[in-house]
């Protein structure tokens, strides 16, 4: 049975303690609930952009939501395709978490689904959801050196049959799940079981781990962007490691899992300021003892509330015109009742300063 060789050093610890403070800020914080929608949505954007940008889809970030939204757009088919189908596979992925959160099992067919959907309409049917039956193996596109050969067609089904077994083992469940989803990342990259789609097939698996084991953070991130804004160390950092002069099962992915956790640990860091930004005090949820559900325009006027300390109705005008100052004043209001803005004034002239 296949068992990754790997060192726990003081930053994959520092990495993994700056998550799980990100986790708890992201889970528990105040006046999340009613923007939450609009974070999973941004985060679906991102990840469906940059996971098939990584592999040379030219849309730009627009035109991916175009395309998530249904808009016709003019581009090269194949990209629209791959877009489409990425999207496809965050959607089975939200349905394997409802199934699969309780008995964290996988299997090799979890992860045919996940390919035959990343390459639907792309590959041939014969090879959609099917281990590769020839000899693959990836070139640096500017100076044609070879930079990873994958093992042999004939060696997949073990090779992969050993990896499920190690998964679903009672000794790699003891391992933390950002590991887990850091070590699948890298086998499935390093084996290449398909003829096409190993990489998104691989961050795809690796975010699987992550929903079932409990580490969606209610799906607010997107790892992809952070491997997709330095291209460059994210396919140094799985080459460095498959350039050891060693079997797969021999080498070591310290790291690679350095890197990782790094990559989730600065995506998360980002998404807890931007959401202590967005919020108010973590204090106030003790104080009123719920969240607060926010509309879209008041989470706009929170934002300005955040940055400044302070508001007019001339300057949410501003900030909104497209609505009158009586609905912006209901607003306020609404703000005021649930004890987060206190109103300095009684005229038009009146100020809402953040508690």
């Amino acid at each position: 049975m296949y068992f990754p060789k790997f060192t726990i050093n003081n930053d994959i610890l520092a990495n993994i303690g700056l998550i799980e403070a990100a986790r708890e800020v992201i889970e528990n914080a105040p006046l999340v609930p009613l923007y939450e929608a609009r974070f999973v949505k941004d985060a679906i954007l991102r990840t469906v952009h940059h996971g098939t940008h990584l592999e040379g889809n030219d849309l730009t970030l627009n035109e991916v939501k175009k395309t998530i939204e249904g808009e016709a757009i003019v581009a090269r088919e194949r990209d629209i395709q791959e877009v489409i189908n990425y999207r496809n596979v965050l959607a089975h992925i939200e349905k394997l978490k409802k199934q699969y959160s309780e008995k964290k099992k996988y299997s090799e067919n979890l992860l045919k689904q996940i390919h035959e959907l990343t390459c639907q309409r792309i590959l041939d049917k014969e090879e959609l959801g099917r281990y590769r039956q020839s000899q693959v193996i990836l070139k640096n596109s500017f100076t044609g050196e070879i930079t990873f050969r994958p093992p042999a067609a004939l060696e997949v089904p073990f090779l992969m049959e050993d990896f499920f077994e190690w998964l679903n083992s009672s000794e790699s469940l003891k391992i933390h799940p950002i590991l887990r989803a850091g070590i699948a990342h890298y086998y499935l990259v390093a084996v290449h079981p398909f003829v096409e789609g190993n990489g998104r097939v691989a961050r795809a698996f690796a975010t699987l781990i992550l929903f079932i084991e409990n580490y969606d953070i209610k799906k607010f991130f997107s790892l992809e962007e952070y491997f997709d804004k330095d291209a460059t160390a994210y396919f140094q950092a799985l080459i460095d490691v498959s350039k050891q002069n060693q079997e797969i099962a021999e080498r070591d992915l310290t790291p690679w899992l350095t890197y990782f956790s790094q990559a989730m640990a600065v995506e998360l860091t980002r998404i807890k300021e931007k959401i202590k930004r967005l919020s108010t005090d973590l204090k106030i949820k003790n104080k009123i003892g719920a969240q607060i559900p926010l509309n879209e325009r008041q989470i706009k006027l929170m934002e300005y509330l955040q940055e400044k300390g302070a508001i007019t109705t001339p300057e949410a005008r501003k900030i909104l015109p497209a609505y009158s100052d009586d609905t912006l004043v209901r607003d306020f209001n609404y703000l005021i009742k649930k004890g987060i803005l206190r109103k300095e004034g009684k005229t038009k002239a009146a100020r809402y300063v953040l508690k």
